[in-house]
């Protein structure tokens, strides 16, 4: 008798998959539908604070303070942010409460309008995540808890920036490091694709830039991709590493967490306006599209970016880190592309979605990223620069409760 080599698991029945499937498509509207009015809103806020910085941004520490007292009175465990989602990915917490939603949707929008250096896609993981996983008390099947979470997960972040395989790429991947759970593609490949249709027609509109042309393949092109890869790598690496880092330093300096914000903040302030009053704030989307339509990008932009970014995260702002991971990685590129004598557009292309995946320890993520945004003819170049991103150094990640598989 041979012995089998895949363990046999009890698959879901129809009606289950069946019940999923309605679900999924449900969960896509509803996270899809905030995930417009909260983008929208918070495109609109970034355009006031860039028409004139200066009646915001000084006061950055100040609605710091604010944000502090809500989540210390009102916050509860949806402090936790992205943590929490990790917890009850591995069971270690049953609960998201719904508090969680409007909680880091108006401290993410503070953010951002006086200033701050963020992202948003934490606040559209969480939301569809919160969402999705409400319903789940209300059924009784295997697995149930995980199923709706990755759905939910998948639909906010296709929701918002409407990239939907990536999406369910990203929730597959990011919980666990060389691990993908299949047992919920299905609500999530409905939930994903729905969500992003329903925001694209709620008028949210989707960043991409296609590429003009196909570069093909060759030696050199190969190795200058490796070498690419190795340095958008290290770029995320040390934007995770750092952002660590800082976490625990200002934790010890400055333990008083009001005391901590209000001082960074007002710091931050100061760093915003000095440097090109608000070049580096909100969200990077202005480098982003300087890196891509040949507007000024300075050599120092990936940096100051990086770092003030860092800084205020680990200061207790909210938002979230992937919008200006690909701020950093695209203006970064820029700067590679005259070393390297690559194409502009394409060495931005392959840092916006390198040093992305390089910080979040994803691999399939990033890669359809960018045949999602820049189009499907440069795949191959894609694949072999996140590749070599991501294996630079799997020890760091933006995500702290991420777990590794161990490797069989």
């Amino acid at each position: 008798m041979i012995e089998k080599k895949i363990q046999e698991v009890k698959e879901l029945p129809y009606s289950v998959l069946l019940l999923l499937a309605f679900m999924g498509i449900f969960i896509g509207v509803v996270a899809g539908a905030i995930a417009a009015v909260f983008g929208r809103v918070l495109l609109y806020l970034t355009a006031v604070r860039e028409m004139n910085p200066w009646p915001w941004l000084p006061f950055l520490g100040f609605i710091g303070l604010a944000i502090v007292y809500a989540y210390r009175n009102f916050g509860g465990k949806s402090s936790k942010g992205m943590s929490l989602l990790f917890q009850v990915g591995f069971d270690e917490e049953e609960i998201i409460p719904k508090r969680l939603v409007p909680m880091v949707i108006v401290t993410t929008w503070l953010t951002h309008l006086f200033g701050g250096s963020a992202g948003r896609e934490g606040v559209a993981v969480q939301l569809g995540a919160t969402v999705a996983h409400w319903f789940s008390r209300f059924y009784h099947f295997p697995n149930k808890s995980h199923i709706f979470l990755l759905t939910g997960m998948a639909a906010g972040f296709a929701g918002l920036f409407q990239t939907p395989m990536a999406a369910i790429l990203f929730a597959l991947e990011v919980l666990v490091v060389g691990s993908l759970g299949l047992s919920a593609l299905l609500p999530m490949t409905l939930a994903s694709f729905t969500a992003s249709l329903t925001s694209h027609s709620l008028g949210l509109e989707k960043f991409s830039h296609a590429l003009s042309k196909t570069f093909p393949l060759t030696p050199k092109l190969f190795g200058i991709l490796l070498v690419l890869g190795l340095f958008f790598g290290l770029a995320g690496n040390f934007f995770a590493y750092l952002l660590a880092w800082f976490k625990q330093v200002q934790a010890r300096l400055f333990p008083n967490p009001y005391l901590r914000i209000l001082l960074v903040g007002s710091i931050l302030a100061i760093l915003f306006l000095s440097l090109h009053q608000g070049r580096y704030s909100g969200l990077g989307t202005n480098l982003i599209e300087a890196s891509f339509s040949g507007k000024q990008i300075y050599a120092y932009d990936w940096l100051l970016k990086l770092l003030l970014t860092v800084l205020t995260l680990a200061a207790g702002f909210q938002g979230g880190e992937v919008t200006p991971l690909f701020a950093i990685g695209s203006s970064l590129g820029v700067l590679l592309a005259g070393i390297f004598g690559l194409p502009i557009e394409l060495a931005a292309a392959l840092g916006y979605i390198s040093v992305f995946g390089s910080a979040t320890n994803t691999y399939l993520a990033p890669i359809f990223i960018g045949g999602e945004v820049f189009g499907y003819q440069n795949l191959p170049a894609y694949f072999i620069a996140v590749t070599f991103a991501y294996i630079v150094s799997r020890r760091h990640s933006i995500y702290p409760l991420q777990k590794i598989r161990e490797r069989v």
